[in-house]
């Protein structure tokens, strides 16, 4: 594709960091902190984001299994999450030994906290809302409905690295928080993933389910697991968020400047919600006719995809007979546009011509 849906950002600087490791020869290290530039990229993930912990993992997956690890979840739990992700997030769950619960959307194709809060039952241990295509979760309601049932919260940021609300950055808002450094997102290090947490004691299981897939002196574990992630990696991810503010500006003036182009197309364009900043990880439109839409887009060049037309609760693993009629409207008609560092002004018009044709 000529204009991919996303692609990662590499230069020199990060071909510096990952020689230099090669050449030091330390390319890993089973000692519980991790290794030096481990340990580097988690002090830059904290500062950038605001927390005060946070724990590097070998991808994004393996930060959700952790994490619910980290905070307790184990056989015959049940877990709520939304259907409307990429299902990692439900396999996360699955492989803990704990049941994914689904619930339906809301605005920004979001967990809907009314429904959320009906699917809550004795068995349920922890909820985990999706900040999809970069766009914030109501972690307010959220947090307030776990807090009054019980549950722990595990955000899976995996698109929204330097997403906000309310001045807080996504995944710092409830227990734990969860982002992926697949080659795809805003950052990467190739494969990674990161945990952050404020709490001490979280920060010291994560590193113990880190290095040896379960957690002493509890029957939260794993056995065999290493979730530990190369030096090569980490190095390329620290010289990564050095970059990662001008990422997320030149994304934000690629979605000002769709936005302007779309108005009146007839689509249904997205906006963000009081109080939040979106990374504008994906910028993720409603059309009728999607599959058109996306082969005429595909067809000149524009890698625009649909995420994610079959919800993993129609997934045959996953089926069980629920009915989401929110998540189920939108994995027919959603599709989402690249708006990366690397697309120009006029790749941004190209598409709006056709998506402005294909309305007529």
């Amino acid at each position: 594709m000529r204009v991919p849906i996303n692609a990662p950002l590499l230069g020199r600087r990060e071909l510096s960091a990952a020689a230099a490791v090669l050449k030091e020869g330390a390319l890993t290290s089973a000692g519980s902190a991790g290794g030096r530039r481990v340990q580097e990229l988690e002090k830059a993930a904290a500062s950038f984001t605001g927390s005060k912990y946070a724990v590097v993992v070998n991808s994004g997956t393996a930060a959700l299994q952790a994490g619910l690890l980290a905070l307790g979840v184990k056989q015959g739990d049940e877990v709520l999450l939304p259907s409307f992700t990429f299902v990692a997030t439900a396999n996360a769950v699955a492989t803990v030994g704990a049941k994914p619960v689904f619930v339906d959307i809301g605005r920004g194709y979001a967990m809907d906290p009314a429904d959320l809060e009906a699917k809550i039952t004795r068995r349920s241990r922890a909820a985990i809302p999706v900040h999809l295509y970069g766009g914030m979760a109501p972690m307010g309601e959220i947090k307030r409905i776990a807090r009054k049932s019980g549950l722990a919260v595990l955000e899976d940021a995996a698109q929204a690295l330097g997403s906000a609300l309310d001045g807080r950055h996504a995944g710092t808002i409830g227990d734990a928080g969860c982002y992926s450094l697949y080659p795809a997102k805003v950052l990467t290090s190739g494969e990674g993933g990161i945990v952050v947490t404020g709490s001490k004691r979280i920060r010291d299981r994560l590193r113990m389910i880190r290095n040896h897939g379960m957690v002493r002196g509890n029957d939260t574990r794993m056995p065999g697991m290493n979730l530990r992630m190369p030096e090569v990696g980490a190095a390329i991810a620290v010289e990564q968020f050095k970059r990662l503010p001008g990422f997320l500006s030149k994304r934000r003036r690629n979605a000002g400047a769709l936005a302007a182009l779309l108005k009146g197309s007839g689509v249904l364009t997205p906006s963000e919600r009081p109080g939040e900043r979106a990374n504008w990880y994906l910028y993720t439109i409603e059309a009728r006719g999607r599959g058109r839409l996306m082969g005429r887009l595909n067809a000149a060049g524009y890698g625009a995809a649909a995420y994610y037309p079959v919800p993993v609760h129609r997934m045959p693993y996953y089926k069980d007979g629920t009915s989401l009629p929110a998540t189920e409207r939108a994995a027919g008609r959603v599709l989402s546009l690249p708006i990366h560092p690397g697309v120009t002004r006029r790749d941004l018009e190209g598409m709006a011509r056709i998506i402005r044709g294909a309305a007529r």
